[in-house]
């Protein structure tokens, strides 16, 4: 029985009964005589033999199985999802297989149809940056696979999600900002045809109308991505001769900025404040540690799951979709003025 796993044929002919015997003991069947089961059971756990679970999932069709597939799993913000996630499903007996699109659509498309043909019971979904055609998610909802989006979502695909409140994060911060002194600020942002993009630049611009501060299209720049500040680096330095203030669309953004103005002799927060959004834990290690918005990936994580859980044991119910917004935490730290 050495080589593979062991199943319950390995028992059956070691033991010198049928398979169906094994397998009725193995399940405390009336008809199997009590020193039988005794038997049976004590050299499965000998050998220690564990059910076929794919078998299992196929038979009852249901594989306890959940598909993930996130942008990116080294981000600090989508780590602590998948760990809020992994908590509930861990206690409600369901394994996670994860994927990641590394911000790509072609991979993102690629990662739900693996997922989908490994028989997943449900699927949590962000959406890469690239996303425009939903066409697979689509799919997937059509052959009865529950899906909850979180984080990134589209509104063109009627299902539940889990959200950061993005639009009040940046306002509460550029309100901060604006509290603390800057009035010119310049906005790195994401792109608009993602929704946690547009919903923090809107949450941008309110606090500039908050604060009857006029909007200047020139202090946006899509920039959402340490490259990209560097590639853009003679404009953004040519912007802050005019600005007091930078409002990134997220933390990595915000410290590569901090570090192109700091080579440039720009004192923080002196003659520019900085401000990001995530609450990455190197907003707190880096000089100075960096003002941000905290947004709770590990609710948001067991929000979704809880959400996807209802889905997967409820498929003859069908409720309307329904959105949880999990609300941000301001950080004020010294690249606003505020002591570590």
């Amino acid at each position: 029985m050495k080589g593979h796993p062991i199943s319950i044929n390995d028992i059956a002919k070691a033991l010198g009964v049928s398979a169906s015997t094994v397998s009725r003991a193995l399940k405390d069947h009336p008809d199997i005589s009590d020193a039988t089961k005794e038997r049976v059971k004590a050299f499965a756990e000998m050998v220690k033999y564990r059910p076929n679970a794919l078998a299992l999932g196929l038979k009852h069709q249901k594989s306890n199985t959940v598909g993930i597939v996130v942008p990116e799993i080294a981000h600090h913000f989508f780590s602590t999802i998948l760990s809020g996630v992994e908590a509930l499903a861990y206690n409600r007996g369901y394994q996670l297989m994860i994927c990641q699109s590394n911000e790509d659509f072609i991979r993102e498309e690629q990662n739900v149809q693996t997922l989908i043909d490994h028989r997943v019971d449900g699927l949590l979904i962000s959406i890469s940056k690239s996303t425009i055609d939903y066409s697979h998610i689509k799919a997937a909802l059509e052959s009865n696979i529950p899906i909850v989006f979180f984080d990134r979502f589209s509104n063109e695909i009627p299902t539940d999600k889990v959200i950061t409140n993005d639009f009040e994060g940046a306002r509460l911060i550029c309100n901060h900002l604006i509290k603390r002194g800057s009035k010119r600020i310049l906005h790195l942002a994401a792109p608009q045809c993602l929704l946690i993009g547009s919903e923090r630049q809107r949450g941008y611009i309110q606090a500039l109308a908050d604060n009857n501060i006029t909007q200047n299209p020139e202090l946006i720049l899509n920039c959402d991505t340490p490259a990209m500040v560097n590639s853009m680096s003679e404009k953004i330095l040519q912007k802050a001769k005019n600005i007091d203030g930078i409002f990134a669309v997220n933390d990595f953004t915000a410290i590569e900025a901090m570090k192109l103005l700091k080579n440039k002799g720009y004192k923080i927060p002196d003659d520019i404040a900085v401000a990001g959004f995530g609450d990455d834990p190197i907003a707190t290690i880096i000089e100075p540690t960096l003002t941000t918005v905290e947004q709770n990936g590990y609710e948001m994580g067991k929000e979704a799951m809880t959400m996807l859980i209802n889905r997967m044991e409820n498929k003859n119910s069908n409720p309307s979709p329904k959105t949880k917004v999990v609300n941000t935490i301001l950080r004020e730290r010294e690249s606003t003025g505020i002591g570590g």
